[in-house]
């Protein structure tokens, strides 16, 4: 796959969001009698609330538009009480248009990029919970006044980013203007200070809930005084004195929670708590290197019914003792809890906190992807995060699909996975969990679920499971969700699902083709590059079959892709775009692509310029597109009227030391190029022989099969078969037509040497200044170079000489000992080779030839051209019968003077001719 894995989202991702604007949410009536001819206002209101209840915001927006019954539904409290616009461009302009909706609204998640001042302008002044994430900007002002303007704050998360510009000042604010508060939650926040903790400690007597997390300066002994914790986690918080921390924390009268995860925790500290702490029931250790290795592990169980959930301890057996009689029937805790629930508010309350706790810890393990986690995540972390996906809260459930999508990679760049979690996720129903997450009409769940079932589809086991489960639909479905972060994650997921051949078709059926190409016309380029890429990505992947090829086409996906290449920017997109083009114009005569490619405006001008592309990956895709397009006769005009000569003959000087796909590529689209006269002419006269020659001599089978390819047909003409000469292009095509692994190489390296020596080129040349004569010409004995070159040939041809079965053949003319032979010397790859009526005239006067070398070398190429079953077999059997070749060919077979090889393969020849009349009457 070119798969892309999911990449960790970095600052900066408010300029990938949409807006929520006034014309979107206040647009104009429809006459509800266009609908269908159906007035839906007659629908009872309780209904069409529920229905507004289902869908997301912009969906709720559009519905409301239609009509003004439905506008005044739509704008009922009821249906504002809670508000997610993490995938939205949230700023003072959208909050405007939100505020008449939004004085009952009580929750509010968003990115926190350029959020803050717009949260004042909800004027939702009964807001009771705030949940941000990318909190780097804000603020101790902006917390402040947030604080300020919303006493009734009960519950603030600000998280999992660094809140590297809060400190002490911003939590004295909180402290003083939010009185309700019984939750607080902050990530890398600066300091908090005793000054700040104490005011907490002052002014919120009801918190409950407190987090500093990946903090540096806290002041431990401070938190000391906060009486009314329950809940308090210090994980990943840095420069804590566990020796006062141990002392002083333990005294807290109301604690029943502590999280010390990812901290560097002793042993001595864990043992004061478990045994100091008055109402302590659960301390959570996970990573904490230095009690890892201070402890003895067999020893260290519960502690007067206190729980210690470490990396080695049995983290589901540790949760289910809490409310379990029968420790050993339960495998998926947390939904075992969910499903027993006895009314115990304060054992819920516990539950609720492990399950946030553990979510987050589990989510910064994955994230360091150490492989020194691979026993946890297989022995129990893996059945820990399935159990977490199932959990009551929505903020833990995303988080544990983040966890999967993140911990089963190990390689980004590579785009790796580890096959043992994902199966293990696989075999623990995963799957199944992970779409129905899918189907929610939540869309923070939708993304982060796609975003896991993509990731987990690399690996063909998974793929397999996703496909038969109905994941496809799903995901097709998702791809056309307004919502960017979902689109997105849906398009990653066909992208990996598109690798391979087997669920192509179910993407085609599923209406994934259209939903892909929608997307790029739904999205600008500017500012969806991950989006457009993934789904330019997924869109070559389909190119590649010759039945979704014609649907990435039907759909107008031709249009999109060339308007990406022009238009883009963005490497990524360039790079998927181009490799789309190259596999939609792979397909040859068997659909109009190709030619469709061409004509359209603008496209082969584009490919051409992407050659000069900085990235490799661009100028690769490129090179390869226009290879394929230019097996289109006008097609490979039009690509060297707009410079594509040129260009590819300083893509292949470039190359020389590229990676091999770029040369093969560089190499591929100048041997497509010089099919033609006027082209072929120009590379030679513009420096392309020599860097193919340079690659020719590759060791790299595929780069110098290609290369011989184009140089076989530069040699078709007497200049470019001059330049070769004198370029030093003789011994590397000697090397190749004798030593190269590849029949391919070697056959195309003979024909490539017979064009040069077949007696067009005086017998001596000049080839370049000589080192020694201080600027003179050297010349060079063609006769003799030529008759050195021809018997590197003789012995190629020779090769495929079985004399038994030839001399056997020859005595008795039987068809089938024919047919043994030409199956026998057959090179598959040849059928795909076209001449021209200029080259097969040229095979057949060398049938003419005195030399037994060039008689037998036409004759072995005309048999490879003919072949039954090759592609253009048929093409060049008409062109042998537009040149008389019968009768030369008949007078070869009974040449007394011609070698038996020659003898054999010109009477294959008119048996491959014979076959094809009889097919094509």
């Amino acid at each position: 796959m070119s798969a892309r894995v999911r990449q960790k989202c970095s600052h900066g991702e408010e300029k990938y969001q949409r807006n929520i604007s006034s014309k979107t949410l206040d647009s104009g009536c429809l006459n509800s009698a266009t609908v269908c001819g159906v007035d839906w206002t007659t629908l009872p209101d309780d209904t069409v609330i529920q229905l507004f209840s289902y869908l997301n915001y912009r969906d709720r927006a559009s519905l409301a538009s239609t009509c003004r019954t439905f506008r005044l539904l739509g704008s009922l409290p009821c249906l504002w009480g809670s508000l997610d616009l993490r995938s939205y461009k949230f700023d003072t302009a959208a909050a405007v248009s939100l505020s008449l909706r939004c004085k009952n609204l009580q929750r509010l998640k968003f990115h926190a990029a350029g959020s803050a001042d717009a949260i004042v302008s909800l004027q939702a002044r009964e807001l009771r919970e705030i949940s941000g994430d990318f909190c780097r900007d804000i603020t101790d002002a902006a917390l402040s006044v947030i604080a300020a303007r919303h006493e009734m704050l009960e519950s603030i998360h600000l998280g999992p980013d660094p809140c590297e510009r809060i400190s002490s000042d911003a939590i004295k604010a909180l402290a003083y203007c939010c009185p309700r508060l019984r939750r607080l939650w902050m990530s890398g926040v600066k300091e908090a200070n005793g000054d700040a903790i104490n005011a907490l400690a002052k002014h919120c007597r009801q918190l409950m809930e407190l987090g500093f997390v990946e903090s540096d300066n806290i002041d431990e002994v401070a938190l000391g005084n906060l009486s009314s914790l329950k809940f308090l986690s210090v994980a990943g918080t840095r420069n804590l004195k566990w020796g006062s921390v141990a002392q002083v924390w333990s005294r807290l009268p109301q604690l029943v929670g502590l999280d010390v995860s990812r901290t560097d925790v002793n042993l001595s500290s864990i043992t004061r708590f478990l045994s100091l702490s008055r109402n302590l029931k659960v301390l959570i250790a996970l990573n904490c290197p230095v009690f890892e290795v201070e402890v003895d592990r067999n020893t260290m169980h519960n502690n007067k019914g206190r729980i210690l959930l470490t990396l080695f301890s049995d983290i589901v057996k540790g949760v289910a003792s809490l409310f379990a009689d029968n420790l050993e029937s339960v495998t998926d805790v947390f939904q075992h809890w969910k499903e027993i629930r006895n009314g115990d508010k304060n054992l819920d309350e516990v539950v609720v906190w492990i399950e946030w706790a553990i979510s987050h810890s589990l989510l910064r393990i994955a994230e360091n992807n150490l492989k020194e986690f691979d026993d946890f995540w297989l022995t129990q972390g893996a059945a820990v995060l399935l159990s977490l996906l199932q959990s009551s809260q929505e903020e833990v459930q995303e988080r544990a699909a983040t966890a999967v999508a993140t911990f089963v990679v190990i390689d980004d760049e590579d785009v790796t996975v580890h096959c043992q979690r994902a199966e293990a996720i696989l075999c623990g129903d995963g799957i199944r969990m992970l779409l129905n997450l899918a189907r929610s009409c939540q869309e923070g769940l939708q993304s982060e679920a796609a975003k896991a079932i993509a990731n987990l589809s690399i690996d063909s086991k998974v793929a397999k499971a996703v496909a038969e489960s109905g994941g496809i639909d799903i995901l097709a479905n998702l791809a056309k969700s307004t919502n960017r972060l979902v689109a997105e994650e849906a398009a990653g997921g066909l992208w990996n699902l598109s690798v391979g051949d087997e669920h192509k078709g179910a993407i085609a059926e599923a209406g994934g083709v259209k939903a892909l190409v929608d997307l790029i016309f739904k999205w600008p380029p500017s500012s969806t590059d991950v989006l457009l890429e993934r789904a330019t990505g997924a869109l070559a992947n389909l190119g590649a079959d010759e039945k979704c090829s014609m649907e990435v086409a039907l759909a107008g996906g031709i249009h999109a892709l060339v308007m990406l290449a022009r238009t883009c920017k963005f490497e990524g997109v360039q790079e998927q775009a181009a490799r789309a083009l190259a596999n939609l114009a792979a397909h040859g005569d068997s659909n109009s692509n190709n030619a469709a490619i061409g004509q359209e405006a603008g496209a082969l001008e584009a490919l051409v310029q992407l050659t000069y592309s900085q990235n490799e990956g661009v100028r690769q895709e490129a090179a390869g597109a226009l290879w394929n397009l230019s097996f289109d006769d006008k097609n490979r005009e039009a690509i060297s009227a707009v410079g594509g000569v040129e260009a590819l003959v300083a893509l292949a000087q470039s190359s020389l030391d590229a990676s091999q796909g770029l040369q093969e590529r560089a190499a591929g689209a100048l041997w497509g190029l010089s099919v033609s006269e006027t082209n072929s002419t120009a590379i030679g006269r513009q420096g392309g022989i020599a860097p193919l020659i340079a690659l020719a001599s590759s060791d790299v089978e595929d780069v110098h099969e290609t290369a011989a390819g184009a140089l076989w047909n530069l040699a078709f003409y007497r200049d470019n078969a001059l330049r070769i000469i004198q370029d030093d292009g003789v011994q590397p095509l000697v090397h190749l037509c004798s030593s190269s692994n590849s029949k391919m190489a070697r056959f195309m390296a003979a024909l490539a040497l017979v064009y040069m020596f077949d007696g067009r080129i005086d017998s001596a040349v000049p080839v370049g200044p000589s080192p020694s004569s201080q600027g003179s010409s050297k010349t060079l004995n063609i006769d003799g170079v030529g008759r050195m070159a021809l018997k590197h040939v003789e012995e190629f041809v020779s090769s495929f000489y079985e004399p038994q079965t030839f001399n056997a053949a020859a005595a008795t003319l039987v068809p089938t000992a024919l047919a043994q032979i030409a199956e026998a010397i057959r090179i598959p790859e040849a059928g795909h080779l076209r001449c021209s009526g200029a080259e097969i005239d040229r095979y057949v006067r060398m049938l003419r030839d005195p030399s037994s070398i060039l008689k037998s070398c036409s004759a072995f190429a005309l048999l490879q051209f003919t072949m039954p079953g090759g592609r253009h077999a048929m093409h060049h059997s008409c062109l042998l019968q537009k040149a008389g070749a019968a009768r030369v060919l008949r007078a070869t077979a009974a040449a007394s003077t011609a070698p038996i090889q020659a003898k054999i393969f010109t009477k294959i020849v008119l048996r491959n001719l014979e076959n094809h009349h009889e097919v094509s009457s």
